[in-house]
């Protein structure tokens, strides 16, 4: 399912605010100067709350996009969604700003 395909949506421990927290507490920035842009990845959020299937749409190079892969592969456990009282696998989208010095 995709996010709006849901009754209730997956979420983060803590929600959204804390996940762009722990992405950018966990993110590694390459050490290129004045890089900037954003990286757009994809992933399927499990009915156990595991992360699977993360693709990167978009990337700006310098290996940023593998670091976005890597810091969510070590993601926490999300809450998943559920569609008609049951847990249901669900897709995500999530862009991520990178700007150096």
């Amino acid at each position: 399912y995709s996010t709006s395909g849901v009754d209730i949506k997956p979420e983060f421990p803590g929600g959204v605010t804390e996940f762009y927290r722990y992405i950018g507490k966990n993110y590694k920035l390459p050490n290129v100067e004045k890089l900037a842009g954003k990286i757009y990845v994809t992933f399927v959020i499990e009915i156990d709350g595991s992360i699977t299937g993360m693709k990167v749409l978009r990337d700006i190079g310098y290996g940023t996009g593998e670091e976005a892969i890597r810091v969510l592969s070590k993601c926490p456990k999300w809450i998943p969604g559920e569609h008609n009282g049951q847990k249901v696998r669900c897709t995500y989208s999530l862009p991520i700003s990178v700007k150096t010095n």
